[in-house]
């Protein structure tokens, strides 16, 4: 099965030294669960921190793109990749947006190696429709793997490390990652229900880094432009590689991993409820929703004077950056 250029294009499976190429002190001994990791970005973190130190659980349910079934099994491919370089991997196959395979996947990494350090959510799929166009089943589908799918494995991941903190073993350097996309930050034409998880991802990080603060855990997100499955086909010409003449590779989803290495690692002490946009070289802090210009009346406004005031505010405020697929201004 054609696996796209993405997957494909493989430099890391066969590193020259494979001892020191599996000895890099950032996540030297950290056990890492990676979410969605059989293909794109996902792979690329996982053979990320594998290349850092880390032992990895590779989890992915194997689908295809859009949450079908996807006849074969990524998670276990990705897996062979890592322990073929000389690192220590193992494999879950279960439904991160469902209850019990979210509590399987923290399950999997206590037993294996006693402990978990670094959460990474990262599944998802696509099913690309108008509005108008968008029925309910694909709607849930959507919100399910992405939103569902962050919550029921961070919320089994911050209980475990709860009862860590309350048996005296609060962890010094917990960490989750999770995945947004500039469709959630800025919104996408034809992405209706993909942008709103997206949307409630990054809000779903700042809830959380705050919640789960006092048990030594750091929450961040990332915003990271890729070629994928989900991207290669929508954004073809935009992600397509460059000719083969060693020019860099801005769209190759490894350019991503370093950043959720670092923030999944301790080096990151200090950095949480943040929200990062990566692409090709370029990060980018990304500036939410904050406080524009205000007007305040002291009293009940009458809809028949909000005309002005509220054109004073916008001509105040900056403007919005555009949706993509936004049709260009007349």
């Amino acid at each position: 099965m054609d696996r796209g250029p993405a997957e494909r294009q493989q430099p890391d499976r066969q590193p020259a030294d494979k001892e020191s190429a599996m000895n890099h002190p950032l996540a030297k001994d950290r056990v890492v669960v990676v979410t969605g990791a059989g293909r794109g970005l996902g792979r690329a973190h996982a053979l990320a921190f594998a290349r850092a130190g880390a032992r990895v659980l590779v989890n992915d349910l194997g689908v295809a793109l859009d949450g079908g079934d996807g006849g074969e099994t990524p998670a276990a491919q990705v897996a062979g990749e890592i322990r073929a370089a000389g690192g220590e991997a193992a494999v879950s196959t279960d439904d991160v947006a469902d209850t019990t395979g979210a509590a399987n996947l923290v399950h999997t990494a206590l037993e294996r190696w006693g402990r978990l350090d670094t959460l990474v959510n990262n599944a998802g799929f696509l099913r690309d429709r108008m509005l108008v166009n968008l029925d309910e089943d694909d709607w849930d589908a959507v919100v399910r793997v992405h939103l569902r799918g962050h919550f029921l494995p961070m919320r089994q991941a911050a209980a475990h490390w709860r009862a860590e903190t309350k048996a005296g073993r609060r962890p010094e350097a917990a960490r989750i990652v999770n995945t947004s996309s500039g469709a959630g930050l800025l919104g996408a034409v034809g992405q209706g229900s993909y942008a709103a998880s997206k949307a409630g991802i990054a809000a779903l990080t700042l809830v959380a880094a705050e919640e789960f603060a006092p048990y030594g855990v750091q929450v961040n997100a990332l915003a990271p432009a890729a070629r994928t499955r989900m991207t290669e086909r929508v954004f073809a010409e935009t992600m397509a590689a460059p000719a083969d003449d060693g020019s860099f590779d801005a769209m190759a989803p490894e350019n991503v991993s370093p950043l959720v290495v670092y923030l999944g690692s301790p080096a990151s002490h200090g950095i949480t409820g943040r929200v990062f946009e990566a692409e090709g070289g370029r990060i980018t802090v990304m500036d939410g929703w904050r406080r524009a210009a205000t007007t305040d009346k002291a009293a009940r406004w009458d809809p028949a004077e909000l005309d002005a005031p509220l054109r004073a505010l916008l001509s105040k405020s900056p403007d919005p950056e555009p949706v993509y697929g936004a049709r260009p201004p007349e």
